[in-house]
């Protein structure tokens, strides 16, 4: 820099937790401010707080106090999770929906989803025939492949999956599996007598060839 001359950098000083909070505290209170003035969108709003369980009165296009709550409880696990996972508001409000809503009404606690793999008839038709093929060495009849259809689909919700979607700041999500529904039909299909026999003949084979007599 030239002697003489000056030059002066205006700083801008990063903002306190507490500036942020204010920020985000005035931000709400417009929002809401905007809500309570619109009788079009407070009835918007009321079906979507109901929709996502945080609003339990009737739709309304009043602001009254339960619907302020409901705001209010929807905020705050809103900002829960955007401490991790930035979302808007009207965004967080439609996921919440699809997983099904807040689980009591009030707070948006974890959120479970059972996942039930239904087979159309041709889906479970190959998956008879393949477990059979496979079992016994030869296509499945007719006569089994409707047997074995509606065993599979009587186990349906045996075999669903269950999944929990952890809320606010916890984000963790656990599926659990339900029960096996091909190994259940490849147990079943063993357990007959041709697939016990068709077993017993797949060790002897197995026996032989090991002692290099199954030539």
């Amino acid at each position: 820099m030239p002697v003489g001359s000056s030059s002066s950098v205006a700083k801008i000083a990063p903002r306190t937790p507490e500036q942020q909070q204010s920020n985000v505290t005035s931000d709400y209170t417009q929002f809401l401010s905007v809500i309570a003035k619109s009788p079009t969108l407070i009835t918007g709003y009321s079906k979507l707080l109901k929709s996502a369980g945080y609003y339990k009165g009737k739709i309304t296009d009043k602001y009254t106090p339960a619907l302020q709550k409901a705001f209010t409880k929807a905020e705050e696990d809103r900002l829960s999770i955007s401490a991790v996972r930035p979302i808007g508001r009207d965004e967080f409000l439609q996921e919440t929906i699809a997983l099904g809503g807040a689980s009591d009404g009030s707070s948006g606690g974890p959120t479970t989803v059972t996942n039930v793999v239904k087979y159309k008839p041709e889906a479970a038709q190959q998956l008879v025939d393949s477990i059979i093929q496979d079992t016994l060495g030869r296509k499945a009849t007719t006569a089994e492949i409707k047997k074995y259809s509606a065993m599979l689909k009587k186990v349906e919700s045996k075999a669903a999956s269950t999944t929990t979607y952890g809320k606010g700041s916890n984000q963790t999500q656990t599926t659990m599996a339900g029960m096996d529904e091909k190994q259940y039909l490849i147990d079943q299909i063993s357990g007959t007598d041709e697939g016990k026999a068709n077993k017993v003949l797949g060790f002897y084979e197995t026996f032989m060839n090991a002692l290099g007599g199954g030539r």
